[in-house]
């Protein structure tokens, strides 16, 4: 885990639940920065992550099921955090704080088999008690327990990096997307970018197309977090964010879709300097910038091939490692 956060999650799997809400919580604040891409978004405090806006730190991000519905399990993470004491401060007496919670929606309504069932405030609740500074749980939990990808059972992934001055770098990924995550043509994840899985047998191909070519169109929506312990301002932030869609875009093709609300946020937690190279002023972070950016953008695709690998089949929705088992062996790879 990226010093300075924590995650969390909530999930309701099973008797008509499909869904559920994970919480990224920064006790003491971060910098953060978002990037909305996809053409049906549902988010909630973005506005709050543009450069030019008053408020310079997030105290968590929510990423959850329920569609727009979801946006509800913000209000319990805010009132946990309220009684935890941590807010931007509004006023001259104690606790008189506001949290600052951004969040972020995918479509999964009714995957579970009854509408109505999603996510509200005591969800967000339950997330943020059960966060811990471990790495977090993945597959078919929190978020992206009712996920979906291309036909197949999308889910929570993560992956993270360690960068040549020492900085880290992590990203935490709900794949829910409307693209596919496989190539038709070989049957192999777009995501693996190193080749570390087999190549799918025939008889595997065929189970995968059949998977991609028998689902029914769908809202979907890809959302994830861009978490690093380097000191980052608002607009470098936001950048990150923006880079980080990149990795999503060599993980799924197509994206940012009309039927995707592909959301990115990044949250810098200031453990440790950018660069080093203090001398030449903005011109010394840039290298280091760039290799950061660079980075987010790998550990996202990653994060993404770990959610596809891990997730588990539910309903209709068979996983990758189900329908071609002799990719993945006994071991899922190790994250980047």
């Amino acid at each position: 885990m990226i010093d300075g956060f924590e995650v969390g999650h909530a999930t309701a799997d099973g008797d008509g639940w499909l869904t559920g809400t994970t919480v990224v919580l920064a006790r003491a604040g971060a910098v953060g920065g978002v990037d909305v891409r996809g053409g049906g978004p549902g988010t909630r405090e973005t506005d709050l992550l543009d450069p030019s806006a008053l408020v310079e730190r997030v105290h968590a991000v929510v990423l959850t099921g329920g569609s727009a519905y979801g946006l509800a399990a913000a209000d319990g993470v805010m009132a946990g955090l309220e009684g935890l004491g941590i807010g931007l401060p509004v006023g001259a007496a104690p606790g008189e704080i506001v949290p600052v919670v951004p969040a972020a929606v995918i479509f999964d309504l009714g995957r579970g088999g009854t509408f109505r069932n999603r996510p509200d405030a005591g969800f967000g609740q339950a997330a943020l008690e059960a966060v811990r500074p471990e790495d977090p749980e993945r597959g078919c939990v929190g978020g992206g327990t009712g996920a979906t990808c291309g036909g197949l059972k999308g889910g929570v992934g993560w992956a993270e990096a360690t960068l040549p001055n020492g900085a880290r770098v992590a990203a935490l990924v709900v794949v829910n997307a409307a693209g596919s995550a496989v190539d038709p043509t070989t049957g192999r994840l777009w995501a693996d970018r190193s080749g570390r899985l087999r190549t799918p047998t025939t008889d595997e191909r065929v189970a995968l197309e059949r998977a991609r070519s028998g689902s029914a169109p769908s809202l979907n929506t890809t959302i994830g977090v861009v978490l690093t312990d380097a000191t980052l301002t608002k607009a470098q932030a936001r950048k990150v964010a923006s880079v980080a869609h990149d990795g999503l875009a060599r993980a799924v093709a197509p994206v940012h879709s009309m039927v995707d609300g592909d959301t990115v946020f990044c949250l810098a937690s200031g453990r440790r300097p950018l660069s080093d190279d203090h001398d030449r002023g903005w011109a010394g972070h840039v290298p280091a910038l760039n290799t950061l950016l660079e980075a987010a953008a790998e550990v996202f695709t990653a994060a993404c091939l770990d959610a596809l690998l891990r997730a588990e089949g539910r309903g209709p929705w068979r996983s990758y490692a189900e329908l071609a088992p002799s990719t993945v062996g006994h071991e899922i790879p190790a994250d980047r």
